[in-house]
């Protein structure tokens, strides 16, 4: 019996010591920092209660509820902080004494969920950041402190920095520029460097293009607003940075897009940035730019050069047409007019109902006919081959009837006399060769 007893004693104290324990390791884990904090059934009803009133969006009165959890089990859930943010910014606009509860909200979600896979702490400086300039942003320090957020935020994340955060970025740095705690520099560094990250991010995520476009837009609008952007600056920010021999195409292609959209294309460093990007990626559409930017200088050859080029690499017959042309009236302006017509043919070649090259064609005939021959009758029936191309024109091409319409009326009054034909045994509607690069078979026709 004694041995019984010794045994049941034994099994009580044993459950007793064991019933202990498991109270001494529940206290032991709710502290502050476990999951649920130092009291579980009061972080969870807590937890339900703000979460039903912020749904309902009674954010004030959810709000000592919520405190609660905050305070009290800042483990608990990330929850805690999605809508932690959601009632501050409510009581933000209220109370400015909020602001500071709004940023403290940020900071504990870092200390505890920061190594979050895609909520991480550079995420989440990005959204301070914005939540920062949104409330503090009318203070020289408030914009300071925004400003060290987004930037930590873009530093973290690179490419994946989110686009509202980009274009608050620009916003900031605007400011600051303004109130001179920011250099032309640093600013123009920084629009580099946000336009940057959204472009690859255009094309990486084409669905979002729309969007991301947008935000490209308004941290542009926001670049050239602040006053940066003039030439002289640009020239001056921008000529360093070339010469330093970049070699990366697409920052080559923001600076060329800088100075295109300040409209300093006819300075020096554009034609170099050009003529870089060229040799490191040809293309017919940057060949036709090089073309243009060439005949602004009135450099003739080389505007040829890459006029050919582009002709040679477009794949569009249409961009070939208006590459011609260009080519035919270059010709044109220095009197070479067998050239006008070689490249009006190609035009025409490509596209036979383009009234234009007939045009081109004609005034090149009316202005070589002083050349055509010293005898003013064999120089007056140049204009009937020119004026066969100016009804050919409208013939094909009804735009440009108009234009062709004067140009019959002008021309048709240099046709020859009837006395002069009469000497040369030419009368109305005979076949007439006119020769040389011409080499046109026309009809005679007479001034009246």
């Amino acid at each position: 019996m004694n041995s019984e007893k010794t045994i049941g004693m034994k099994k009580h104290l044993i459950t007793l010591l064991t019933a202990l324990l498991s109270l001494v390791v529940v206290a032991q884990a709710q502290t502050k920092d476990s999951k649920f904090g130092v009291d579980s059934m009061k972080t969870l009803r807590n937890a339900s209660v703000y979460g039903q009133l912020v749904k309902q969006k009674r954010y004030e009165e959810a709000l000592p509820s919520w405190r609660y959890v905050f305070e009290n089990a800042p483990r608990f859930q990330k929850n805690t902080y999605i809508k932690g943010v959601t009632i501050m910014r409510y009581m933000a606009k209220k109370d400015p004494k909020y602001i500071d509860t709004l940023m403290m909200v940020y900071d504990q979600r870092i200390k505890y969920f920061g190594n979050d896979r895609k909520y991480n702490k550079h995420f989440l400086l990005g959204r301070k950041g914005r939540d920062c300039y949104r409330y503090k942003g009318k203070t020289l320090e408030g914009l300071k402190e925004a400003y060290t957020y987004v930037n930590e935020s873009l530093k973290g994340l690179g490419e994946r920095t989110e686009p509202a955060v980009l274009s608050v970025s620009m916003a900031i740095s605007a400011k600051l520029l303004e109130k001179g705690e920011l250099t032309k520099e640093e600013m123009l560094s920084n629009y580099e460097k946000y336009i940057n990250v959204v472009e690859k991010q255009i094309q990486v995520s084409p669905r979002h293009k729309k969007k991301l476009a947008i935000v490209k837009a308004n941290i542009e609008t926001l670049f050239f607003d602040a006053g940066v952007a003039d030439c002289e600056t640009l020239a001056k920010l921008l000529t360093p940075k070339f010469d330093a021999g970049i070699e990366d195409v697409n920052e080559l292609k923001n600076m060329m897009s800088l100075l295109k959209r300040s409209e300093c294309s006819d300075g020096e460093l554009y034609g170099r940035l050009a003529e870089k990007i060229y040799k490191l990626e040809p293309s017919a559409d940057l060949a036709y730019d090089m073309a243009i930017l060439f005949l602004k200088r009135e450099e003739f050859s080389k505007t040829e050069e890459y006029l050919k080029e582009a002709i040679a690499t477009s794949d569009s017959n249409e961009h070939k047409v208006d590459y011609l042309l260009k080519l035919a009236k270059i010709k044109s302006s220095q009197n070479n007019y067998s050239a006008v017509k070689k490249y009006c043919n190609e035009v025409l070649a490509l596209d036979s109902k383009k009234g234009e090259a007939h045009l081109l064609i004609g005034k090149a005939y009316a202005q070589y006919s002083k050349k055509y021959s010293k005898e003013p009758f064999d120089q007056h029936t140049v204009f009937w081959a020119a004026v066969d191309r100016f009804i050919k024109a409208k013939s094909v091409d009804p735009s440009v009837a108009k234009e062709a319409n004067e140009l019959i009326k002008t021309y048709s009054v240099y046709f020859p006399s009837k006395n002069e034909a009469f000497f040369r045994n030419i009368t109305p509607g005979k076949k007439v060769k006119i020769g040389d690069w011409i080499n046109e078979t026309t009809t005679a026709r007479f001034r009246k």
